[in-house]
């Protein structure tokens, strides 16, 4: 066969070949990023975000393993747990499988879907962790300030002084980094999945609302480095190309 005859059959199965890794494989494939942002941390936690559970547990249950296989001292998730309130019991379960405290906050779904914010509480609170609502709390033995937003208004989280323990923000939306006040260490988000679509040379090719230019990534704003994270599940459309989820282990 020549060589044209070879780059027809290529173009003819380049977009049957993409459509398979996007909705049949990589949505699958999770991986595990590493941020170390210190020389000599002092705590390690996981970061994991926008489960969006719909009712398989297979991915979830992969996280909960590799987070129990590396021991970090505490967990924190960024938000959007389910769309549909039905499914959030037997998400609370395997969360409270977690050997380990898990803080949270919500997400724009988890307010759209109606759960019950009470029953969540009560599961975080479970694991010794908690449900921040515009709240900051000592985290990892103290070592670690970490607020949590509930970004449903413009509450002021005051993260101190500069001192010998890093200060944490975990916002939803990362376009919210920019009205946060005071100096943090680290600002964690999600919500963006990282445009769930990306294309080489591109990125992403559609975000939703509350993103602004912070789709994916590291980044720098007037409070302090941002990391956003491509979160674990799917919206809208079960799809994922150059983009798979992922959940974060962070030395501090």
């Amino acid at each position: 066969m020549d060589r044209r005859a070879w780059t027809r059959r290529a173009l003819f199965a380049a977009p049957f070949l993409a459509l398979l890794q996007g909705f049949a494989l990589e949505p699958r494939w999770l991986r595990r990023r590493h941020l170390r942002l210190s020389p000599r941390p002092t705590c390690t936690f996981a970061f994991f975000t926008d489960l969006h559970f719909k009712g398989n547990p297979g991915l979830l249950d992969r996280v909960i393993d590799q987070i129990h296989e590396q021991r970090p001292d505490f967990a924190v998730f960024g938000g959007d747990l389910v769309e549909e309130a039905q499914h959030l019991d037997e998400v609370l379960t395997r969360f409270r499988t977690l050997r380990l405290p898990v803080y949270g906050i919500p997400g724009n779904h988890d307010y759209w879907s109606g759960i019950d914010f009470d029953r969540v509480q009560d599961a975080f609170r479970a694991t010794g962790g908690g449900w921040l609502l515009d709240q900051t709390v000592d985290a990892g033995s103290g070592r670690v300030l970490l607020a949590g937003h509930s970004c449903q208004n413009n509450v002021t989280l005051d993260p101190g002084p500069a001192g010998q323990r890093p200060r944490v923000a975990l916002v939803h939306y990362p376009g919210w980094a920019d009205r946060l006040s005071g100096q943090w260490d680290l600002i964690l988000a999600g919500h963006s999945h990282g445009g769930q679509v990306r294309l080489p040379f591109i990125g992403s090719l559609i975000t939703p609302q509350g993103v602004g230019r912070y789709d994916l990534g590291h980044f720098s704003t007037k409070a302090g480095p941002l990391y956003v994270s491509s979160g674990l599940g799917t919206w809208w459309i079960p799809v994922r190309f150059c983009c798979p989820p992922e959940w974060v282990l962070i030395e501090i």
